[in-house]
């Protein structure tokens, strides 16, 4: 009984990428570090505890949703018609449970942080409920992703301070433009796919060669938010250090494809996106510790 339970929830874990996480929780750990920045105090415990059970319910909610409203294109597409739940390893009921338990995870640690937060976690499960159906309609579906990721680091701001200001909108809107420029690149892979089954995205809409320009200029505007952040916050030269890193990584990454060549798209994608948010991370932690 123990191992079949241990089996499944290996299983479900994997049909939602959990290990992806690490995508956002860096970014929304260096939305925390900023109001440490302004405050001079880190939060307790409890309350950094409460914003990782609201990113966990939200990303593993979010994953789990866009699978089950794609589960028809997953199985037409030959990519990806060995998915979990277009393969029958994860049923449909079993899928809806994870979202149900997600997103109420979401909105309890909501609740338990503050009013505001606790009022937006609505509004944050039906963006994570429009982002699927976009690519049916609008090529601006990888912005749309985008802006659901950048929802982490704001989302630790508001968490913490329950207000908005510049410091995390300039950071959510680098992980906007981030996201939407790795999409476009994961994109390439179905770009035949998309255009013959009437789905929308860029590399569809304006082919390999323009999708690898867009994605260029997407994560230079990323470097270049970075850098914004660092001169309207607190943050100092290790950061700094660390948006050289960013930058190098993302130039790295982008040699690694080429419109003619995805034989290396995966580790432009899982590994190098993954580095670049721990080393993002970790530089504005030894920033913050170094300059206090």
């Amino acid at each position: 009984m123990q191992n079949a339970l241990y089996r499944k929830t290996r299983t479900v874990l994997e049909m939602i990428k959990f290990s992806h996480t690490v995508f956002a929780f860096p970014f929304a750990l260096t939305g925390v570090l900023l109001v440490v920045l302004e405050e001079g105090a880190w939060p307790s415990w409890g309350r950094l505890g409460w914003i990782c059970a609201a990113l966990v319910g939200a990303r593993s909610g979010a994953m789990a949703i866009n699978r089950l409203i794609d589960i028809q294109i997953d199985r037409d597409n030959p990519r990806t018609a060995n998915r979990h739940l277009p393969s029958g390893q994860v049923t449909a009921p079993e899928a809806w449970l994870l979202v149900v338990l997600s997103f109420s995870l979401l909105m309890l640690a909501a609740w338990q942080l503050n009013p505001l937060c606790f009022f937006l976690s609505p509004i944050l499960i039906g963006l994570f409920i429009l982002y699927p159906f976009c690519k049916r309609f609008t090529a601006g579906s990888h912005l749309i992703l985008g802006l659901c990721l950048a929802a982490a680091p704001v989302g630790a701001w508001i968490a913490l301070r329950g207000n908005l200001d510049w410091p995390p909108l300039v950071l959510g809107t680098a992980v906007l433009v981030w996201v939407a420029g790795f999409d476009i690149l994961y994109a390439l892979q179905d770009e035949d796919f998309d255009r013959s089954y009437g789905l929308y995205s860029i590399p569809a809409r304006f082919g390999a060669a323009n999708a690898l320009v867009m994605a260029r200029l997407l994560h230079l505007a990323m470097v270049l938010l970075l850098l914004l952040l660092g001169f309207i916050s607190p943050f100092g030269i290790v950061y700094l250090a660390g948006v050289g890193v960013v930058g190098g990584l993302l130039l790295y990454e982008h040699r690694l494809i080429r419109a003619d060549d995805l034989s290396r798209l995966d580790t432009a994608f899982f590994a190098m996106n993954g580095y670049i948010s721990l080393c993002f991370f970790t530089f504005s932690l030894l920033d913050v510790l170094v300059g206090r």
